[in-house]
């Protein structure tokens, strides 16, 4: 069932008459993105250093926000590259700036959040080269940031799920990347033909309808091919095998909720490690809804502790 407190958000945004995404304008979809923080969102945790940064990319300088819980003289920090969701065409470093402060603070590690380019105005590829040229440049440059490339994981949330899986597939097989420890994927976008299950039960009604997917996609993709291939739909490589430990999160009420599973269970098919976690009463985007959800604040305190974990974050027991 529907947690209660998913369905006052539901009725709540119905009353404020926020229109379906795929009515808008991505600028119009950007704008009310950004609007709807101050009623979905907690207030924004305070951190030793908050910095804004560029990396070269192949479009131009890719804009960066660094979180750190410490400054930069307390030694070096293993770091998440985090990639925002939103469909590839909306977010942004604010849309996404609690999330990152809470992950930072928690986990007792550097977040880099990358602004990757957007569609439509930059399509496919576009966002996947970004997030693969800043996360190349983190660890090129870890040292003069005051982090630790060594301990390094990649995470993000619906699309910038897709990316953190592409990041790290594109890390196992080329050059130039640090290794990755971790892959965390929140309700992660894995297969652009869109045709499992939860799809149609879930694409109505519960904030991400599949029409607002088929705006994100064809505005993302400029060909069909695209989507069957691998840098757009993860879920389709052909190899899954020898990737970093991956925490897959899924919301029941979620039309991607099955993309997840199926990208988890594949990894684990492969010999990869991969822990599923369906919060079976939640909506898609939840995690970022700690002002309304309660159950968004235990979802970040999971990917708390799978950051300790895989980054040796996690404070000592008490003898």
């Amino acid at each position: 069932m529907l947690h209660p407190q998913a369905r006052a958000l539901i009725d709540l945004m119905a009353e404020r008459g926020v229109p379906p995404t795929h009515t808008l304008t991505p600028p119009e979809a950007r704008r009310l993105y950004r609007e709807r923080r101050s009623y979905t969102q907690p207030d924004a945790p305070q951190l030793a250093r908050v910095e804004d940064l560029q990396a070269p990319g192949p479009g131009g300088p890719i804009p960066l926000r660094l979180y750190a819980p410490a400054p930069r003289e307390a030694g070096p920090l293993p770091v998440l590259m985090y990639f925002h969701g939103g469909g590839w065409v909306i977010g942004d470093l604010d849309t996404h700036d609690v999330l990152c402060r809470q992950l930072a603070l928690g986990a007792g590690c550097a977040v880099v959040s990358v602004d990757y380019r957007l569609a439509p105005e930059h399509r496919f590829p576009a966002a996947v080269d970004d997030c693969i040229a800043a996360t190349a440049w983190v660890g090129r440059e870890a040292a003069a940031l005051g982090l630790d490339a060594t301990r390094l994981a990649v995470g993000g949330d619906s699309a910038g799920g897709n990316l953190a899986a592409v990041v790290a597939l594109q890390a196992r097989d080329q050059g130039g990347l640090p290794p990755i420890a971790l892959q965390l994927l929140i309700y992660p976008a894995t297969d652009q033909r869109r045709g499992a299950p939860s799809h149609a039960a879930n694409g109505e009604g519960y904030l991400l309808t599949r029409q607002s997917m088929d705006y994100y996609h064809d505005h993302y993709l400029i060909d069909a091919r695209h989507d069957t291939d691998w840098r757009a739909s993860p879920l389709l490589h052909d190899d899954l095998s020898g990737l970093p430990p991956a925490l897959v999160i899924t919301a029941g009420y979620d039309p991607l909720r099955d993309e997840g599973l199926q990208y988890a269970q594949r990894l684990t098919e492969f010999g990869s490690r991969a822990t599923l976690v369906n919060f079976e009463r939640m909506v898609h985007g939840f995690v970022l809804m700690g002002r309304a959800l309660d159950e968004a604040e235990a979802a970040v305190g999971l990917c708390v502790l799978a950051l300790q974990g895989a980054l040796g974050t996690a404070p000592a027991l008490r003898r």
